[in-house]
């Protein structure tokens, strides 16, 4: 029952995630891609209810609403609810770190003597340098969720109706004629 409503919540994630895919892809940095993979939903259906999920890397949020840095700020952060903490323990930031490692290290980048010569332990150094950059300035948002889910969202209200309406009135022809 309410296979139309179903239907319309579907089309209503799907676009969500295809252009919060393509929003990414934009970006065009060199990374994993596991951020874009990720991307999914999830729509569960109940005699009496439906739930909608969107699915994420956990990261993707700070990406998608931006964190605040603990000396300067993007603008487009001020309303972020995620900050940086002046005193933030070092195990979180050497987590940090050697992600960024793993960056500078898929992306080549790396650290190099007065000789020109390429330092060992470089990508290290590097994550570290980037690390205490972010935690510093913060992330900037990039709404690459939030734009266009409030898109899709502005009609979804007049699209579910409609839906709704299409499933009540095959639910009337199917009782209607099922007592001729």
């Amino acid at each position: 029952m309410l296979k139309n409503v179903q239907q319309e919540l579907n089309r209503f994630a799907k676009y969500v995630i295809e252009e919060s895919k393509n929003n990414l892809r934009k970006k065009k940095s060199k990374s994993s891609n596991s951020l874009l993979n990720s991307l999914d939903h999830k729509l569960n259906v109940s005699p009496n209810s439906f739930g909608l999920k969107f699915l994420m890397e956990e990261y993707g949020v700070f990406q998608d609403k931006g964190v605040k840095g603990t000396k300067s700020n993007y603008i487009e952060n001020s309303k972020s609810p995620f900050s940086y903490k002046s005193s933030s323990k070092i195990i979180g930031f050497e987590y940090h770190t050697g992600t960024f490692s793993k960056w500078a290290k898929l992306n080549n980048y790396r650290l190099r003597d007065k000789k020109g010569r390429f330092k060992k332990g470089s990508y290290k150094s590097i994550g570290f340098i980037i690390a205490r950059s972010i935690k510093e300035k913060g992330i900037k948002a990039s709404f690459f969720f939030t734009k266009p889910f409030q898109k899709a969202f502005k009609n979804l209200d007049k699209d579910i109706i409609e839906a709704y309406k299409l499933d009540v009135e095959e639910l009337l022809k199917f009782t209607t004629n099922g007592n001729n």
